[in-house]
């Protein structure tokens, strides 16, 4: 296999972009190999700019991810990804795993949860919840809300909450919650790519089992590994 190099970097050949009040130039890659080059931009950069990333306590102040914990994130999925190609790797084989790869699971489940919500607060008679969740979307987490709601609502209307989320929606809340437990990371990011690690499944599954004992545990991890290799299949256009 011929030498593979990669760099991050700002392009500055594009608009500044607002990460969290600064403007910055879009993190774009580079990657060159056998002397041809891709350039693409970053998929951390472009998910960490999100305002609900953005931490706010009133009267003090507010802190968002830095660029280098976006670039460091960039860094270990490329190395990944270079690495499980091997003698195979080319830059389109390369692009395709880095686009699964990266994804980031709790991200992209946050939608059918919020779905799940909707559909909850509907169907127990509280349209008007359903709408300041509708509204809310851009600057606050699923996980971050059901932390109010478990002390704002009563034990039994919470349980329900919690409970039928297993069923009716994606495994977004035990992915969150493991990251914000025993995998804690700040900001919460849980890849498709962290999901490969078997150790990581089963401390997970462990998890499941503690955390939510009325739960199917070996079924969340099903329904976990059918939404990696979701990921996975789009990026590589099965």
């Amino acid at each position: 296999m011929g030498k593979i190099a990669y760099k991050t970097y700002l392009n500055d050949r594009l608009k500044q972009a607002d990460f969290h009040g600064t403007p910055t130039f879009p993190l774009y890659i580079q990657i060159t190999y056998e002397r041809k080059s891709i350039f693409f931009k970053s998929y951390y950069f472009q998910l960490l700019s999100k305002r609900k990333y953005l931490i706010v306590v009133p009267g003090i102040g507010s802190r968002g991810p830095s660029l280098e914990f976006v670039k460091s994130r960039e860094e270990v999925v490329i190395n990944y990804c270079i690495d499980k190609l091997g003698d195979n790797f080319s830059l389109d084989t390369f692009k395709e795993l880095y686009d699964g790869m990266s994804t980031d699971l709790c991200d992209m489940l946050e939608g059918g949860f919020f779905e799940y919500l909707f559909n909850f607060f509907w169907d127990e008679g509280n349209p008007s919840m359903r709408d300041a969740i509708h509204n809310a979307i851009p600057t606050v987490t699923p996980y971050n809300l059901l932390h109010d709601f478990k002390r704002m609502f009563k034990a039994d209307f919470y349980n329900k909450l919690i409970e039928n989320s297993f069923y009716y929606a994606p495994p977004y809340l035990p992915l969150y919650g493991f990251k914000d437990g025993p995998q804690k990371g700040d900001p919460i990011i849980f890849s498709v790519m962290d999901w490969q690690d078997n150790s990581i499944k089963e401390k997970f599954q462990t998890y499941v089992e503690k955390t939510y004992p009325f739960a199917k545990a070996n079924d969340v991890v099903k329904a976990v590994d059918i939404w990696a290799e979701k990921y996975l299949s789009v990026s590589s256009g099965k």
